[in-house]
């Protein structure tokens, strides 16, 4: 396969990339932002709120193998072109909407949309730069699209206290539109290569034999384990819980959201130069960045009173930078996968963070709704404590997940002759450089 090697070229065609991303994270985080308003404007429950994130993140981990295989056999600006769109009629029916069977097709086409953007724009990436600047652009790729939070947190909130939801939806509706054609004229033509074997394989033989190395897997743990709950705070559950159960004003949970972008906007770059110049130690990075996770939320969930806004900004750091250490997986797909199969297995990893997310959304809004009276909407801090404390379940599944899958790559690197010594001998060896 040729590559794209002009450096000013391949950096314009990933900047298009990397705003396309953006937008499709400010479309995939607006309705949390505007989770008080959704509860009113359709007239529902905790659970019926969760509904509505995770249908939008059913149909985003649904198609993203079948997304990955299409990058594969049609390239990048295709994906992201018509994602684009797809995103964009989805914002628009949401302008609009005033039931919830309407809402609820606006969330599955804006999942719909936002299932091949990052894909391909990690494809990209792997395509059009050198391999040892691979993991350090597809981090900062994760941090242009990490500003997008940004973007709902503070821009997205205000327009909405300010014009209302039609208003704001359709802007988040033209902005996709803009997007759309952005990317249809500035990425270009893909590199030249000749077609791929992997692209003229059946769907099922094609995906297992992408998720068949070790390492693949070890990615899909790695995913599946640290991003679900920056996902559950920053998509839904953070405003209402900020604001009902710590009693937070609507300006400091937007300080908090922003503090969890911050966060996975500056661990990005330091995870990409970690991985890139340790490859043989990315598993450390993601159970350490789990263990930290685990202590914020037991640290804010123990006391039964509400905390202090400087433990909460702290609690928020923690969890933002489970964000970019997801993105690890994503490099071990990268490494342990041929390059034409490469967009099936980096949809089968990405897999792994949003199913993780869809049970923790689902399983908050279903404890919530369990541990309240009927018909309440406005839940309370011991509520959202039981709610909260069932993501150990997801949690010790990813960590489980990593250590088995992890020792199974390491038997596997050391019959290609590449032995992972233990982190004792490594670090001695270090000191006596």
């Amino acid at each position: 396969m040729t590559r794209q090697r002009g450096p000013a070229g391949a950096t314009a065609v990933w900047a298009v990339a990397a705003v396309a991303y953006l937008v499709a994270v400010v479309h995939r985080t607006a309705l949390g932002v505007a989770g008080v308003e959704a509860i009113a404007r359709f007239d529902l429950g905790a659970t019926g709120l969760a509904l509505f994130s995770v249908l939008q993140l059913a149909v985003y981990a649904g198609l993203q193998i079948p997304a990955g295989r299409l990058v594969d056999r049609l390239g990048a600006r295709t994906l992201i072109t018509v994602g684009s769109a797809v995103m964009a009629v989805g914002q628009g029916v949401l302008a609009v909407a005033d039931d919830v069977p309407t809402a609820l097709l606006a969330r599955a086409l804006i999942g719909g949309g936002d299932a091949a953007i990052f894909i391909s724009a990690c494809r990209l990436i792997a395509e059009r730069f050198e391999p040892r600047r691979v993991p350090v652009m597809v981090q900062v790729t994760g941090l242009v699209g990490q500003s997008g939070q940004i973007v709902s947190a503070l821009a997205v909130a205000w327009v909405l206290h300010t014009s209302g939801w039609t208003t704001t939806f359709g802007v988040l509706a033209v902005a996709g539109a803009a997007v759309t054609v952005a990317a249809a004229v500035g990425i270009g033509a893909p590199p030249l290569r000749p077609p791929a074997p992997a692209a003229r394989e059946r769907f099922v033989p094609a995906v297992r034999l992408a998720a068949q190395p070790a390492g693949t897997r070890l990615g899909f743990w790695s995913h599946f384990l640290t991003p679900f709950s920056f996902n559950v705070v920053a998509m839904l559950w953070g405003v209402p819980f900020f604001v009902t159960a710590q009693g937070r004003t609507p300006a400091e949970a937007s300080l908090l959201l922003t503090a969890m972008t911050l966060s996975a906007m500056v661990t990005g770059p330091v995870v990409g130069l970690f991985t890139g110049r340790h490859p043989l130690r990315r598993s450390w990075v993601v159970l350490m960045s789990a263990g930290a996770t685990l202590v914020a939320w037991v640290t804010v969930l123990v006391p039964d009173t509400p905390r202090p806004l400087a433990q909460l900004v702290v609690f928020a750091i923690v969890l933002g930078a489970g964000g970019p250490v997801s993105l690890v997986g994503i490099d071990y797909a990268r490494t342990f996968t041929p390059p034409d199969r490469l967009g099936t297995a980096t949809g089968f990893v990405n897999t792994g963070g949003f199913a993780s997310t869809i049970i923790g959304v689902l399983a908050v809004g279903v404890v919530l709704e369990l541990v309240s009276p009927p018909g309440v909407s406005t839940y309370t801090l011991d509520a959202y404590r039981v709610a909260f404390a069932v993501l150990v379940v997801p949690w010790v599944a990813g960590v489980l997940g990593v250590v088995r899958s992890r020792r199974r790559t390491r038997v596997a690197l050391a019959r290609a002759g590449t032995v992972v010594p233990p982190l004792r001998e490594a670090l001695r060896r270090r000191r006596t450089r």
